[in-house]
């Protein structure tokens, strides 16, 4: 289905679904929101606990440091999300164990029209829910956090970004860094002095032709520079 004809809606999973939701708040997430080119709906495991005292969390088996979430409510949310937004709804878990992020991911997630992203806490979740309810895991880096709603306010960012309608100019995702495997170029607005530093003749110059040369061959040597690895 193309991203064209559908918003987008985003399920996210989390105790702590208003901390998620304040990307909606800010920038072109926000417009993207408000013209209903992307939806987020959340669900939080506390509501769907088994017990008087509405815990969610309990100590592992085998013992250790930490609490895990429980695989039940979780489960419940999931089954939740999944209710409203239809059984076909591919399920993210957030998670350092995951395949690192990467341009070409939120490429193809951005094809889709929905994705359920359920955000960990403490030490994560139990396992046994990760193997009956999660279809992948996606990492954000090898880096640790408190818990998954950064991560997943990264992928809502990420996705809307390449939604069609969401940014203006027929160009502003396919030029961006990554998009061709190369970082972008560095670039410069008014004055053309600034405290001594000038900008580059060739995008004074008004050639076209000469400005798309020096931003490639730009692109190309920032890359080789500072990021080797994309080469």
């Amino acid at each position: 289905m193309k991203t064209s004809n559908c918003k987008f809606t985003f399920g996210v999973v989390s105790l702590f679904p208003d901390f998620v939701r304040h990307v909606t708040e800010y920038g072109v997430v926000r417009k993207a929101a408000q013209n209903n080119l992307i939806t987020v709906k959340s669900w939080n495991p506390r509501d769907y606990a088994n017990n008087s005292h509405g815990s969610i969390d309990d100590s592992p088996y085998g013992g250790g440091n930490g609490m895990l979430l429980q695989a039940e409510p979780v489960a419940l949310a999931i089954e939740a999300a999944k209710q409203e937004l239809g059984t076909d709804c591919k399920v993210c878990y957030l998670s350092p164990q995951g395949k690192v992020l990467t341009q070409k991911t939120l490429t193809q997630l951005s094809k889709t029209n929905k994705l359920i992203l359920l955000a960990g806490r403490y030490e994560g979740v139990d396992a046994r829910v990760i193997k009956s309810h999660v279809d992948f895991e996606i990492s954000i880096g090898d880096y640790i956090l408190t818990g998954g709603e950064l991560p997943a306010m990264i992928l809502i960012d990420g996705i809307t970004r390449m939604l069609d309608g969401v940014l203006h100019g027929e160009f502003s995702n396919t030029e961006e860094s990554f998009m061709q495997s190369l970082l972008e170029c560095d670039h410069f607005t008014r004055p053309s002095v600034w405290r001594g530093k000038t900008v580059p003749e060739v995008l004074l110059s008004g050639d076209h032709e000469k400005i798309a040369k020096w931003r490639k061959e730009h692109a190309l040597m920032k890359t080789k520079n500072q990021r080797p690895d994309l080469l």
